[in-house]
Formats: C-alpha cells, sequence, structure tokens
C-alpha cells in the first residue's frame, strides 16, 4: 500500500462524516453520564456518605457539576476543530475561536458557583473574573459571528479557481496528513488531562503541582502548542499553493491569532480576557482586510476580462 492509499484510508477512519457523526453520539452520551455522575458525587459528599478531607471546588455547589460535561463538549469541539482543518482554513480558524469562547462559558459555570454576593463585587477578585468573563463572553459572540460573516464572503470567480485547482489538491492533501496526524494526538492529550483532573479534583491536597487552574487549562495549554506547529507547517506548504502576498498575511495573522490564544493560558484576571479578545479580533480585522484584497483583485479581473 502507497503512502496516499494509506493516508486516505487512515483519513477515512478518523475523519469521516460517519466517524464524526458516531462520535458526536458517543460524547454526548458521555456528557450526560458525566453530568449525573458527578451530581451523584455532590449529593454524596454533602451528605456524609463519601468522605474527602478537601474537596475540590468542582465538588462543592450542584452548579459546578455543568463544568463536566461541558469539558467533555470541548474536546469534541477540538475534534471538529481537526475534522474541518482539510475543507476551508477560515472554518478551522474559527472553530479555534468558538473553542476559546465555548471555554471562557465554560469557567462562567465554575465561577457561578464559587459568587460572593455582597457590596464588595469589585473588590473581590472571584466576582471580578466573572464580570470580565460574562463581558467577554458575549463580545466574543459578536466578533465571532462578524468572522464567520467575512468568512462566507467570496469575490473570486470559478475561472481562478480552476486555474489553480492542481496546486489546491496538493495543500488539501498536505492538511489531510495534518488533521489525521492529530487525530491520535488530540486523543493522547486528552486521556492524560482527564487523569489529571481526576486526581486534581478527589486529591488536591496530595497532587500540589496541578492547581485548579492548571487543571481548567492543561488540555487547551498543550494542544495549542501543537496547533501552532501544525498552522506553521500549513504555511510553510500554503507557499506551494500560492505566493499571493493577502493570503500569505492572512495565514501569517491566523497564526499570531493562536499564538495569542495560547499565551491567554498562561496569565489570569483581566490580562487573560483581553488578550483572548484581542486574538479574535486581530484575526477578524486579518480576514476583513484580506477580503478586501480578493473583492479588488475580482473587480480588476473582470476590467481585464472587458
Amino acid at each position: 500500500m502507497d503512502l496516499s492509499k494509506l493516508s486516505e484510508k487512515l483519513y477515512q477512519k478518523f475523519l469521516s462524516k460517519e466517524t464524526k457523526e458516531r462520535s458526536e453520539r458517543i460524547i454526548l452520551w458521555i456528557a450526560l453520564v458525566s453530568f449525573i455522575t458527578h451530581l451523584l458525587i455532590i449529593g454524596l459528599i454533602q451528605l456524609n456518605i463519601v468522605d474527602i478531607a478537601e474537596p475540590s471546588n468542582l465538588l462543592k455547589n450542584p452548579i459546578a457539576a455543568i463544568y463536566t460535561p461541558f469539558s467533555f463538549i470541548l474536546v469534541y469541539e477540538v475534534y471538529l476543530l481537526v475534522y474541518y482543518l482539510p475543507k476551508s482554513t477560515s472554518i478551522y480558524i474559527s472553530k479555534q475561536y468558538e473553542i476559546i469562547a465555548l471555554i471562557i462559558i465554560r469557567r462562567l459555570f465554575k465561577d457561578l458557583s464559587a459568587l460572593s454576593l455582597s457590596f464588595d463585587w469589585f473588590n473581590i477578585k472571584d466576582d471580578l473574573q466573572f464580570t470580565y468573563d460574562l463581558v467577554a463572553s458575549v463580545l466574543l459572540f459578536y466578533l465571532i459571528y462578524l468572522f464567520h460573516v467575512q468568512r462566507t464572503k467570496v469575490y473570486r470567480t470559478l475561472e481562478n479557481n480552476k486555474n489553480q485547482s492542481s496546486s489546491i489538491s496538493k495543500f488539501i492533501n498536505a492538511k489531510k496528513w495534518i488533521a489525521t496526524a492529530l487525530v491520535p494526538i488530540l486523543i493522547i492529550i486528552a486521556l492524560y488531562s482527564f487523569f489529571n483532573w481526576s486526581i486534581g479534583i478527589f486529591q488536591p491536597l496530595e497532587n500540589k503541582a496541578i492547581s485548579f487552574k492548571n487543571i481548567n487549562n492543561i488540555f487547551f495549554e498543550h494542544f495549542f502548542n501543537i496547533l501552532i506547529i501544525a498552522d506553521v507547517i500549513l504555511l510553510l506548504f500554503s507557499f506551494f499553493h500560492t505566493d499571493e502576498f493577502h493570503k500569505v498575511i492572512r495565514n501569517s495573522g491566523f497564526i499570531i491569532s493562536t499564538i495569542l490564544i495560547r499565551i491567554s493560558f498562561s496569565v489570569s484576571g483581566i490580562i487573560n480576557t483581553i488578550l483572548i479578545v484581542s486574538a479574535i479580533l486581530f484575526g477578524l480585522l486579518i480576514l476583513f482586510i484580506h477580503n478586501k484584497f480578493e473583492k479588488q483583485l475580482a473587480k480588476e479581473s473582470e476590467e481585464a476580462v472587458e
């Protein structure tokens, strides 16, 4: 079996439409069972049936149980990111933005369980973080909508695309190779993160190296590191497809946006929120200007034909 046939076989096994639909059903069932299990554990602790010396914040309030199924849904969203990688670069990037927005929504569920309702709202660190995340979630939702509007705009003619069909085919094959390689990496990191997460919840004092903040981010810290490497490889392969200035700038800008998202995991508070919003705003502006280039080039092409 040659490499091209092996690549296609693995791609169909990991990233076919059937695999996506089957994975979606499995993750939804896991999310439902994990939510019920988390609620039961919290109930057993509160009834003193199960004794944990210093339970994690995730085991103190039923609202926090929403955090668990959301985590599994986020893993599936990462799978969708990989799934769309060979199909569309802009959809792949928008999935990154959707994931970071969902991470903030997930964090809101955690913060809701620890809110201190008092007149000192703006002097309490956790309450301030909740406020930042509340505002950021709405702002990100709108920015992602604008990104979606921009990525659906097409200005080039069908003839332009036909002229580049050979190079596009090679570029898509390269993206399929990268996406296929990302799937086992995703599974390994997810299992590793789940193991550390479980230890952090049930043995917080015995596992001091893994703070609650790190449990919140550990999967995505590692995976976004991998994404940055994948994006750089894609940028290099894109030069075989096109050397147009505006496309090179767009692809480079998307990498910078991904790096900003990755850096956001290393900080907390308002700096974390600012970095996330800046990353998506930067990506949106890059795509907006890229589309301006595409519109102008399409206009010049039509004028040349006339």
